[in-house]
């Protein structure tokens, strides 16, 4: 994340947080006095900024604040009779509209920007938290003479590496995720001042006005689903085996992915089997697994020229096992390397930790398959693994 974006700065100190929101829902009514933005509709937008603003800066309580400020402010300058505090019982239903999105969108915004903190000091960690496992990593190959005790604690610094390398991808998703989350909040905003403009007409349309308000909350889930799935991303513990289905792994990451992606023009193509059998295993590290190597495919393409392509493909392939292939056109596998991509801390990434496919590959097999991969002609590379459907794996 960069330093120099503002939006990006640590919060301010608590006093600081509600003296923003008091000056930004002031600043947000002078200008709603100015004549240029004296419109027939209320200035709704302004004092949803003022209460995004006030709690991106300051958090729950200053954009609580801001909300009960730009309410008093609506309530006193824009319900008809305006600038007046007597009782408007034909106004109530656009002053509770109001007060609904603004609690809304300041809910929001405090979510989005805890998640950022999260991610900004979850990647500030990173790099010393890489050197203490590597060093473990190196103990634990000096004790390899004992070995029953050495298997145990092999096995937790592989979960650990697994969760950092989570980690490190999510936090070099940051961008990508903070649009994916303002996608909908966005679309919040917007529905909310479609809602509000249905009920200040003389005559208040309520059907619009409650098919704007169920489009705010279809928005509100869709913000919540994205965080959830960062955050089940995050989740560190014991594996967890169920029956999974692997076309909904696939279609769950692209869905994370699709942003990135699109920042370095690259298409995704998927050609994913009906009808696939589920298979036993655990989620989150086949989630994993797609993730590291569809990262891997869109950083080997973006410095290319010409098309950019990523290929998601599933099918059943022999002794009922399926087959998932992740194809890119980018720079190809490594020349006369091509074998050591698979060796812990090999990377040709200048920040890459070397883990990441030495961790998808150990997941793959816990879950009794295969990871491999294989050059294109022209130009790229192509990972291939394949999970069993009929015997349960065994790590």
């Amino acid at each position: 994340m960069p330093k120099s974006n503002p939006f990006l700065w640590p919060k301010p100190p608590a006093i600081w947080g509600y003296g923003i929101a008091v000056l930004s829902v002031g600043a947000a009514l002078i200008v709603s006095q100015w004549p240029a933005f004296r419109l027939q509709t209320a200035p709704v937008s302004l004092f949803l900024c003022a209460v995004i603003f006030s709690a991106w800066f300051g958090g729950v309580g200053p954009g609580l604040l801001a909300a009960g400020l730009s309410a008093l402010a609506f309530y006193y300058y824009f319900l008809l009779p305006a600038y007046s505090l007597a009782a408007k019982p034909e106004e109530i239903p656009r002053l509770v509209i109001f007060m609904v999105s603004a609690l809304f969108v300041g809910s929001l915004t405090a979510a989005q920007r805890s998640a950022t903190e999260s991610l900004r000091r979850a990647r500030d960690d990173l790099k010393e938290t890489v050197q203490e496992l590597k060093r473990a990593n190196e103990a634990l190959q000096a004790e390899s003479r004992e070995r029953e005790s050495a298997e145990e604690a092999l096995h937790q610094a592989r979960a650990d590496l697994a969760h950092v390398n989570r980690v490190t991808a999510m936090g070099e998703l940051t961008a990508s995720l903070a649009h994916e989350v303002n996608q909908p909040i966005g679309a919040a905003v917007t529905n909310a001042n479609t809602c509000l403009r249905w009920l200040a007409g003389n005559s208040p349309n309520l059907e619009e006005a409650r098919a704007a308000a169920m489009r705010v909350v279809t928005d509100g889930r869709r913000a919540a689903e994205i965080i959830s799935r960062v955050r089940q991303l995050f989740k560190k513990g014991a594996t967890e085996r169920e029956l999974v289905d692997v076309n909904e792994v696939v279609r769950e990451m692209i869905v994370l992915l699709r942003g990135e992606a699109a920042r370095h023009n690259i298409s995704v193509r998927t050609e994913l089997a009906a009808n696939l059998p589920q298979v036993m295993g655990d989620r989150v590290q086949l989630q994993q697994v797609m993730m590291n190597l569809m990262m891997n495919s869109i950083d080997a393409m973006r410095n290319v020229d010409g098309t950019r392509e990523l290929a998601m493909i599933s099918r059943l392939a022999e002794n009922e096992e399926i087959l998932v292939s992740v194809t890119d056109s980018g720079i190809g596998l490594p020349p006369q390397q091509a074998d050591q991509i698979f060796n812990a801390f090999f990377t040709t990434k200048l920040n890459g930790t070397g883990m990441g496919l030495r961790i998808s590959r150990s997941i793959v097999e816990s879950h009794g398959g295969r990871l491999w991969a294989d050059g294109n002609s022209p130009g790229g590379a192509s990972f291939y693994f394949t999970l069993p459907t009929k015997v349960e794996a065994h790590e």
